[in-house]
């Protein structure tokens, strides 16, 4: 039986701030989204280097540099914050009962 889509707060293209971890503060743009294992790639973040064994593609092996995926409770999307409120205070009538 599959699993229902998951719904997440953020896609690909959003501007999101990172909230937890090592990387506390960066802000950037969503490169790639993971939803299987719920985690999203966000520029600014250094990738991981990776050493690799040598193979047909790379005979000589060496180190590969791939993205850093961070899991999508650990960030926030920036825009929102950037848009003026959408709930604004009601101004009262004052209404003149002297008559």
């Amino acid at each position: 039986m599959k699993r229902p889509q998951a719904h997440f707060h953020v896609k690909r293209g959003d501007l999101v701030k990172v909230l937890t971890g090592d990387y506390r503060g960066v802000e950037g743009p969503i490169l790639k989204v993971i939803r299987k294992k719920e985690r999203v790639h966000v520029d600014g973040v250094p990738p991981i280097k990776k050493a690799v064994k040598p193979n047909q593609e790379r005979p000589e092996g060496g180190f590969i540099e791939i993205g850093r995926p961070i899991h999508i409770s650990n960030v926030k999307k920036v825009e929102a914050e950037k848009r003026p409120s959408a709930t604004k205070k009601a101004k009262k009538k004052v209404v003149d009962k002297r008559k």
